[in-house]
C-alpha cells in the first residue's frame, strides 16, 4: 500500500532526528568513558608557576613574557609561588599599627589613618605587612647586599675654600667734617702704607677761618672780663671762650693746633686732616682742588697686620665645625707653607648665592702674605662622633619626605623603614639617630628596585581593593569570555 507524499515525508523528518540523538547520546557515553578513564594527577604533585626575576610579584601558570618589563618569565621553586607557599607555622606579634603614608601616625589597634587608608601593623622584629618578598635566586640576579647596624666612631676631615678678608675692626674711614676745598694732598694714591698721626690732606674753608677768627675775639674778650668785679660779668667772657674753642674741636682742630692759635694770633687758610691709624689707603676719593661736603667720606684705611680667612662651609658640614677647633691653611702660590690658626667665629647665617656657612679663622700678618680677597684652602680638624648607630652611606635612600633604608628580615622579605640620619663620616658611613637598632641587616644595593617594586604594588593593591568589594556580574550567554582578574588589571596598567 502506498502511502500519500505528505506522509512519506514525515517519515523522512522523524528518522533524521532518531539518528542525531542516537550519534549524541553515543558521543556522550564516550565521553563519560574517556573522562572517568583518564589518570588524574597526584594530590603530592605541585603545578609548576613562573615569575619574573625583576618583578618577583608576577606569578603565572605558564611560561611567557613579563607584562611590566618583557622579560621571559623563568620556573619558580617549590613553595615560593605567593599563594601556593606553605603558611609559616611561626605567629608574629604585632606591636602596633601605623599609616603607610604618615610615619608618625600610630596606633595601637587597626583602623584607617587621616588619609582614609588603612593601616598597617608593625611586628614586635621591626616589620610591617608591607614587605617585599623576594627569593634567593632573584635576589642573587638583582644583586641585593647587605650590611649589619653597628655602634663605631665617624670620622671627618673637613676641607673648604677659603677667602682672605680685612679685619672689619681694623678699618677706618677718613671725612671732611666741614665744608671747604682741597688745597694740599700729602697722600695721593692707593696702596701708600700711612702711620698714625701722619697727615692726609689740607682744606681751605671760609666757616673755619670765621671760626679761629670768633675763637680769639672770645680770648681777648675773656682776658678784659675776668678782673671784672662782677662774677656774672666774667664768667660769660668765660663761657663764650670755651664755646668757640669747642666749635673749633668740633671741626677737628687738636689742642696743639688751638694751642698754636692762641700763641701766634694768626689764622690759618686750610685745616690738615691727619691719619686715625696706621695702615694702608685702600680707597681715595680725594683730589686737589675738588668742592668737600660735610660728612664726605675722602679715605678708606685698612691694617692689614692681621687679616681674616673666611671659610665656607656647606649645610651638611656645620655639624662637624665648632668654635675653637684647629685649622690649617694652605695658599695655592706657595705650596707647602701652612699656616696654623682656629676656628674663631662661625657666623649664624647662609650667603644666599653659595648657600654656605663662613667660618671665621683669624691670622696675623706681619709680610702681608695674606691679602685680602686671596683664595686659600682651609682643612679644619672635627670633633670624632664616639659611639654613633652607623650604616653605610649606600643604605640610604633620599627623598623629599625625608630617608629611608629597606631592612633584610629572616624570612626572606625586606622592610621599607623611614630613618632620622646624621653626620657622614669620611669612611663612606652615615650616622642613624633614630629609626634602625644595632645588630640589624639592612639593603646596601638594588634598594632602588626594592624601592619600585613597594611602589609598583601599592599601586595595584589600591586597584584590587575598590573592585574587591564590588558584586560579582552575572554572566551572560552572549558575553566574550574575559581575562583573569588579576591579568586584566595588570594589562589595564601597562598599556
Amino acid at each position: 500500500m502506498s502511502l500519500p507524499s505528505k506522509g512519506k515525508t514525515w517519515l523522512v523528518v522523524i528518522g533524521l532526528a532518531v539518528a542525531l540523538g542516537g550519534s549524541y547520546y553515543a558521543g556522550t557515553l564516550r565521553h563519560d568513558h574517556v573522562s572517568t578513564g583518564a589518570a588524574k594527577p597526584s594530590a603530592g604533585a605541585e603545578k609548576v608557576k613562573y615569575t619574573c626575576g625583576m618583578h618577583p610579584f608576577i606569578i603565572q601558570d605558564e611560561p611567557g613574557l613579563c607584562p611590566i618589563c618583557g622579560m621571559q618569565l623563568t620556573p619558580l621553586k617549590p613553595g615560593t609561588g605567593g599563594g601556593d607557599a606553605a603558611p609559616s607555622t611561626g605567629e608574629r606579634q604585632v606591636k602596633y599599627w601605623k599609616s603607610s603614608m604618615d610615619p608618625t601616625y600610630v596606633r595601637n589597634e587597626p583602623g584607617k589613618d587621616a588619609m582614609g587608608m588603612d593601616l598597617v601593623p608593625v611586628y614586635e622584629d621591626g616589620g610591617t605587612s608591607g614587605g617585599i618578598a623576594v627569593d634567593p635566586v632573584t635576589q642573587q640576579s638583582m644583586g641585593v647586599r647587605t650590611a649589619t647596624v653597628k655602634v663605631r666612631d665617624l670620622h671627618h676631615s673637613l676641607r673648604a675654600i677659603g677667602l682672605v678678608a680685612f679685619d672689619e675692626t681694623r678699618q677706618y674711614a677718613v671725612n671732611s667734617k666741614i665744608e671747604g676745598w682741597i688745597e694740599r694732598l700729602y697722600v695721593n694714591q692707593s696702596g701708600q702704607p700711612v702711620r698714625k698721626g701722619q697727615p692726609l690732606l689740607e682744606i681751605y674753608s671760609p666757616d673755619l677761618v670765621a671760626a679761629q677768627q670768633e675763637y680769639l675775639l672770645a680770648l681777648e674778650s675773656s682776658k678784659r672780663l675776668t678782673p671784672s668785679p662782677f662774677p656774672e660779668i666774667a664768667d660769660g667772657g668765660k663761657r663764650l671762650l670755651e664755646a668757640a674753642r669747642s666749635r673749633l674741636r668740633y671741626w677737628d682742630i687738636s689742642e696743639q693746633q688751638i694751642n698754636q692759635l692762641e700763641q701766634t694770633k694768626q689764622v690759618k687758610k686750610t685745616l690738615t686732616l691727619y691719619s686715625p691709624n696706621s695702615g694702608i689707603v685702600t680707597m681715595k676719593t680725594a683730589l686737589e682742588g675738588m668742592r668737600v661736603m660735610a660728612g664726605e667720606e675722602l679715605m678708606q684705611i685698612a691694617d692689614l697686620s692681621r687679616v681674616w680667612v673666611n671659610a665656607e662651609i656647606y649645610e651638611q658640614d656645620l655639624p662637624w665645625v665648632k668654635v675653637g677647633q684647629s685649622a690649617r691653611v694652605e695658599l695655592p702660590y706657595a705650596t707647602g707653607k701652612v699656616l696654623e690658626g682656629q676656628v674663631d667665629f662661625i657666623y649664624p647665617y647662609l650667603a644666599g648665592e653659595t648657600r654656605t656657612v663662613k667660618a671665621r679663622i683669624v691670622f696675623a700678618n706681619p709680610g702681608l702674605e695674606l691679602k685680602p680677597d686671596m683664595y686659600a684652602n682651609v682643612q679644619i680638624a672635627t670633633d670624632t662622633v664616639k659611639g654613633a648607630l652607623a650604616i653605610p652611606a649606600d643604605a640610604v635612600l633620599r627623598s623629599g619626605q625625608g630617608a629611608i633604608v629597606f631592612v633584610a628580615r629572616a624570612d626572606g622579605k625586606f622592610d621599607p623603614r623611614p630613618v632620622e640620619t646624621g653626620a657622614s663620616g669620611d669612611d663612606g658611613y652615615v650616622q642613624i639617630r633614630s629609626g634602625l637598632n644595632a645588630g640589624e641587616l639592612v639593603v646596601t644595593s638594588a634598594q632602588f628596585m626594592l624601592d619600585s617594586e613597594s611602589k609598583l604594588r601599592e599601586a595595584i593593591e589600591k586597584m584590587r581593593e575598590p573592585q574587591a568589594s564590588m558584586p560579582a556580574a552575572v554572566p551572560s550567554e552572549s558575553a566574550t569570555p574575559q581575562k583573569p582578574a588579576d591579568k586584566q588589571k595588570l594589562d589595564d596598567l601597562f598599556k
